[in-house]
């Protein structure tokens, strides 16, 4: 049977049997709305669903007539059964006795009701059972005869056991269930709905959705219904919002409608299935929530800490946050940790001074003015860039000192105009790294906004944790950064070297952004004699540790150039010292393991540990160290596995000089050779490292060919040059560090050189005095007349004592005045100091007592002593030689 079986349908014109107009069911066929009408459509009652069949029997116990119906259901044709005695015909053998009494008693004029076996053919056996109700009656002639209704069991057992499992259904479902009539009025309403909404289910049969739902809900449910009753659509999981009168919170309703239908076919109502998803709708709200924070979460590891900057990671914390999070947030960090402290006064209090680096409002642009001070005082605003403190009693000072967070209701006393009038919920929430609070974050929402929960205080501690971790990481970085810096700028000549006789430009680009330190390194190095020495070198490896190593070979050719070695000397010293720098304390077994990886020699390594084998690299380094005379114009260059200077002469093409390219540093085992070069005056020299020139992305003849053509016709000043040659190459790569040293030649003038030859004789001396004092009167250095006789003096007066052979007086005028000695003999000269009693030795004192320096140097045919006096510039006095004579007494 349907499932209208189990709710008797009413059709138009045909009362049912829950019909409120007559509980028995008999009502007269009516119009719901209208007078009774005569009803011409099939019924749509109870009998169709019980199938009520009909035959009569004659005044001789014989079937007179057979309905179709009783042909349909009892599966007896007509022909097998008008005519027939039908206990003959129907009853089982055993039971004809029992029929054929009854019969006639019904025949007598008794009415009989009951079960009768029958069989579905003639001479079948019993294989149905029938419920049959005999009314006596009369034919035309008086006789008695009988008319039979017949139901077939089976159909009533059908209609019984779907009544109950309808009734079960409806009544026992744990979801509210509701039939509406076609007037869109309640006819029945199962327990589940009457105990949600309040009383008993009688009460809200004939109600309408206005009764017991808000207006505007009410009206979509009748719009809906009325919808389903005419189109026949079902609508499903429809969501309604009630408020029910034992519940104060809002209930959320899913209901399902559909069209319900008679067994003629026509629409009697509509039934809803309502559930209650109260429950299912905060846990998808909370699934929702949950769901929003981890995608923030999300989105906050993939923004923060991208930078290595602490205002841009603290920004970038706040536009996480702002709107997905709150309305409003700020970003204060300790002062002290900004300028470099590891642990200020007062940090572990709170009340140490803070500076707001960021802020962010969804509102307002004005600064955050909540939470700010003790509870009961007005806070006042805070500008980004402003360092202010906590009140120590102030619940961010709290904050601070606890490292928890706080959640910070709005004050009652917030009624202003100003934008703490419409913030009603602040988390502070302190930034923990490393088990160091590193400053506060707070998270602010206005009015409107749901106020914060523990879900968010647990999400706002992991993004500020997040950012902590972020900003001391750029906090850390920063600072090693301006170590590395300041560690970079010691080992680096200034930015404007100056020379005699030379214009100096030079430029350093580290290959690592991270800490702009690289083991390139470039020096200019002035030498006796106003002669210049030029370097370059390139250790291999980049970072800190190239930046190191640099550091001590730079000062290993700064110290090798004060002995004033030919330029060949100083790289084989330098050879030296990097083996030695390079190995584990056996610096020619670690020397021998970078030949034989180099091709040198046996391609066999030593034995040792990797460490060894990493230092090996790391202290290898290539080196060109060239020194210019600015008298003689000449350049003596020395090359230890370096790229090749390149020299531009006026009107020439750039050319790269042939200069024997030798081992690299740290090798060892092979000697190297020097060239000298003249220099005409605006000529230029550019040194360089192999990251100006060499890429992956094109070969290192293509490089050279490149950086030639940007320094050919080069006659733009020197600084514009330089930039030039970087705007021209690609130098943005960041494959290696760039080192460019570039240097125009000018010369001394001859009017700025004294130079004599004086005979190995007594009278030498006074002969160089005079020249000394003729040549400076010339240049107007009358002030320096008297001290450079008595040290020219005592310089050749030492000549001829200690020397041999010709003497060589030479005076150079640049920025300082130098005065060189040569004789023959190759004994270097050696300060001592003399005794009360010594009649002599006090020479070499008093020349450096007098002089801004002195020194000497070998040269190919014996040495040259000298000295040099700073010109006067008519602020300082210069030292009376009488008083330093008699200050070594």
């Amino acid at each position: 049977m349907s499932s209208g079986g189990a709710e008797p349908a009413q059709a138009e014109g045909q009362g049912g049997a829950d019909s409120p107009g007559d509980p028995g069911g008999r009502a007269p066929v009516r119009d719901l709305q209208g007078p009774p009408v005569w009803q011409s459509s099939r019924p749509g009652s109870i009998y169709d669903y019980i199938r009520v069949a009909s035959f009569s029997l004659g005044p001789d116990g014989r079937i007179e007539q057979w309905s179709e119906r009783a042909e349909q259901m009892l599966g007896i044709p007509a022909r097998y059964a008008l005519g027939k005695d039908p206990v003959e015909a129907f009853v089982p053998r055993e039971l004809r006795e029992t029929g054929h009494r009854k019969v006639s008693e019904i025949l007598d004029g008794r009415e009989w009701t009951g079960l009768v076996p029958y069989r579905r053919e003639v001479n079948g056996t019993a294989d149905g059972l029938a419920e049959i109700y005999v009314m006596p009656s009369r034919n035309e002639d008086g006789e008695r005869a009988a008319v039979c209704l017949v139901v077939d069991v089976r159909a009533l057992r059908g209609i019984e056991t779907d009544l109950a499992a309808s009734q079960a259904v409806f009544g026992q479902s744990p979801m509210g269930f509701t039939l509406f009539g076609t007037d869109l009025k309640l006819l029945r309403v199962n327990e589940r709905f009457a105990s949600v909404f309040g009383g008993p289910a009688s009460k809200y049969r004939g109600c309408g959705p206005h009764d017991f739902l808000p207006r505007s809900e009410a009206e979509r449910m009748t719009a809906a219904l009325r919808r389903v009753l005419d189109t026949g659509e079902p609508v499903a999981e429809m969501q309604l919002v009630g408020l029910p009168s034992e519940d104060e919170d809002r209930r959320r309703w899913s209901v399902s409608l559909y069209r319900l239908h008679g067994a003629s076919g026509r629409p009697i109502g509509v039934a809803a299935l309502a559930a209650d998803v109260t429950g299912r709708r905060r846990a998808e709200r909370e699934a929702a929530s949950a769901r929003r924070n981890l995608a923030l979460l999300n989105e906050a590891g993939a923004r923060i800490g991208n930078s290595l900057d602490l205002e841009t990671t603290a920004r970038t914390l706040l536009d996480v946050a702002v709107p997905q999070f709150c309305d409003l947030a700020s970003v204060d960090l300790y002062q002290g940790l900004l300028s470099g402290d590891e642990a200020p006064p007062g940090m572990s209090d709170g009340s140490a001074e803070l500076r707001r680096v960021a802020f962010a409002s969804a509102v307002s642009d004005a600064p955050l003015a909540t939470a700010s001070g003790v509870l009961g005082d007005t806070p006042a605003p805070v500008a980004v860039g402003a360092v202010h403190r906590y009140p120590f009693n102030s619940p961010c000072a709290g904050a601070l000192r606890t490292a928890q967070a706080q959640i910070i209701p709005a004050r009652e006393s917030d009624d202003g105009p100003e934008l703490g009038a419409v913030v009603h919920s602040t988390l502070a929430v302190p930034m923990v790294a490393r088990d160091t609070v590193v400053g506060l974050v707070q998270f602010s929402r206005t009015k409107g906004s749901e106020p914060f929960g523990e879900r968010d205080t647990a999400l706002a501690v992991e993004l500020a944790a997040r950012a902590a971790v972020c900003i001391d990481n750029a906090r850390l970085y920063r600072r090693e950064h301006e170590r590395a810096l300041i560690l970079q700028r010691s080992l680096l000549p200034p930015g404007d070297p100056e020379a005699a006789g030379l214009d100096i430009a030079c430029r350093y680009l580290p290959g690592t952004t991270a800490t702009e330190v690289g083991g390139d390194w470039f020096d200019v190095i002035e030498l006796p004699g106003h002669r210049t020495a030029l370097v370059v070198g390139d250790v291999m490896g980049r970072g800190l540790r190239a930046a190191v190593a640099m550091g001590e070979l730079r000062t290993a050719v700064r110290t090798l150039a004060l002995l004033d070695l030919e330029p060949a000397e100083v790289l084989s010293a330098l050879d030296e010292i990097a083996r030695g720098l390079g190995g584990d304390g056996d610096g020619r077994s670690t020397a021998r393991s970078a030949r034989g990886r180099s091709g040198s020699a046996e391609n066999t390594p030593e034995k040792g540990s990797a460490r060894t084998a990493d230092l090996s690299e790391v202290y290898l380094a290539t080196c060109v160290y060239a020194v210019y005379d600015p008298v003689t114009r000449r350049c003596t260059i020395a090359n230890a596995g370096h790229l090749p200077p390149v020299l531009v002469e006026d009107g020439e093409d750039a050319l790269l000089l042939d200069v024997p390219p030798g081992m690299p540093l740290g090798v060892g085992g092979e000697p190297f050779e020097e060239i000298e070069v003249e220099l005409p005056d605006g000529a230029l020299l550019a040194l360089y490292t192999d990251g100006l020139v060499e890429s992956r992305h094109h070969p290192l003849d293509e490089g050279l060919r490149a950086f030639r053509t940007a320094l050919s016709g080069a006659d733009r000043p020197l600084e514009d040059a330089c930039d030039h040659v970087l705007n021209a190459l690609d130098t943005s790569h960041g494959e290696d560090d760039i080192a460019l040293l570039m240097a125009r030649v000018h010369g001394l003038p001859k009017d700025a050189v004294g130079d004599w030859n004086l005979a190995p004789e007594p009278r030498s001396v006074a002969r160089a005095r005079e020249l000394a004092r003729d040549q400076l009167t010339d240049w107007g250095l009358q002030d320096l007349v008297d001290t450079t006789e008595l040290l020219v003096s005592e310089l050749v007066t030492n000549a001829l004592r200690h020397g041999h052979g010709e003497i060589r007086l030479r005076l150079l005028l640049d920025r300082s005045l130098v005065c060189e000695v040569w004789d023959a003999d190759l004994a270097q000269p050696r300060r001592r100091r003399a005794r009360d009693t010594d009649e002599g030795g006090r020479g070499l004192q008093l020349v450096g007592l007098l002089s801004e320096g002195w020194g000497s140097r070998r040269t190919p045919r014996g040495k040259t002593v000298w000295f040099e006096l700073a010109l006067p510039d008519g602020k300082s006095t210069a030292v009376d030689p009488a008083e330093a004579l008699l200050s070594l007494f």
